[in-house]
């Protein structure tokens, strides 16, 4: 084996290292009581597989790195809040609030819905999906079965307060909407940045329910640089390579909404509100993949047609073998390898333009 794949092993080696060394001190204690997770196909874990939906994952290539096999995930093998979780110390994964028991939602729930997003009609055209309203309405129904457990209603708010909220929405809302004008009209009826206030604006109602609802330190996600992916490449880039930078530059409009939510959503008592740059941590990435252990950055490990990025995995496709060299695994979803990286910047940033203002290490001592 030649020196940069040892070099990418050892890489790869030291990330889990870290994740299980943070699981194994923080085990009789994680960090925060409990985790609660919203997006979509980046974070599903398996609320789809349940739903009638094109945008499913529990079938073969699908979790072929993941001990439990194919649950859900869009992915190899973890997902960022699989290893997120990891991070913050909690014994096992956060479990999908599909098939959540009363007493696990006390550690939390993943809401997560692939293909859904903030407004309600995104991702129609692929069939049934949990929107971002719709995993809300999830939300406040745990949280009465948590009322239900401690016995009041000043005792679940203490217990939510403390715990860590991800929510990661809007890449759908672009590219399951905005740029696909043969299913939906929003592309002819906004501007990139009226559309970005728009969503920023429901996006905003939405939280407001959460904290509502006893939601207090809350990382929102930013859409990541979807303008890069295969599906998108493989659509629109004259070469494969050159990212869609129409795509990216009105994700931007939406991200830069975002860190004004936070901003004012800090004035509230008690809030800990902070945004994850994601497109800032992929671009660090994409500009400097060997230095990530990463090889190819434009295309899946599986998939069809150029750049594989016509459609994700075919049921029992055989995908690369290399797996741990690539930044996507399928037309649209990072590797574990990219997951893991994405989720340590997450949780202690790298660089200051990581986060606005905390990481989630900072956050949940909060």
């Amino acid at each position: 084996m030649g020196r940069c794949a040892c070099a990418w092993q050892m890489v790869v080696v030291g990330a889990l290292a870290v994740l299980v060394a943070a699981a194994t001190t923080a085990r009789a204690a994680p960090q925060v009581p409990c985790y609660f997770i919203f997006g979509d196909s980046l974070v599903d874990n398996g609320n789809n597989n349940f739903i009638v939906s094109m945008a499913r994952a529990n079938y073969p290539p699908y979790g072929i790195d993941f001990a439990g096999g194919p649950t859900g995930r869009f992915s190899n093998g973890l997902t960022t809040v699989d290893a997120i979780a990891k991070l913050l110390g909690f014994d096992d994964f956060v479990p999908p609030f599909s098939g959540a028991s009363s007493q696990q939602l006390l550690r939390g729930a993943n809401f997560a819905s692939a293909a859904a997003g903030i407004r309600e009609e995104t991702g129609q055209q692929l069939g049934g999906r949990i929107s971002f309203s719709g995993q809300v309405q999830n939300y406040q129904s745990a949280v009465q079965e948590v009322i239900s457990i401690l016995g009041d209603e000043g005792s679940a708010a203490t217990h939510l307060s403390r715990c860590i909220f991800t929510v990661g929405m809007g890449s759908n809302d672009y590219l399951n909407n905005y740029f696909m004008p043969a299913f939906y009209s929003t592309g002819s009826q906004y501007t990139p940045e009226q559309y970005a206030e728009s969503l920023a604006d429901d996006y905003s109602r939405l939280l407001q329910v959460m904290y509502r609802y006893g939601a207090r330190k809350v990382a929102l996600i930013g859409v990541g640089q979807v303008g890069c992916s295969p599906n998108e490449l493989a659509q629109r880039s004259a070469n494969g390579v050159t990212c869609v930078e129409q795509i990216n530059a009105a994700v931007r409009m939406f991200n830069r909404r975002l860190v004004g939510l936070v901003d004012r959503f800090n004035k509230l008592p008690g809030a800990h509100f902070t945004y994850i740059n994601i497109y800032g941590i992929f671009d660090d990435i994409l500009r400097s993949p060997g230095a990530h252990g990463l090889k190819v950055t434009n295309a899946g490990c599986c998939g069809v047609g150029r750049n594989n990025g016509q459609v994700t995995c075919l049921p029992f496709q055989m995908p690369c073998a290399n797996r741990h060299e690539y930044l996507f695994w399928d037309a649209f979803h990072p590797t574990e390898a990219a997951n893991v990286l994405v989720a340590q910047r997450t949780y202690s940033a790298k660089l200051a333009s990581d986060v606005h203002p905390v990481d989630l290490r900072t956050l949940a001592r909060l």
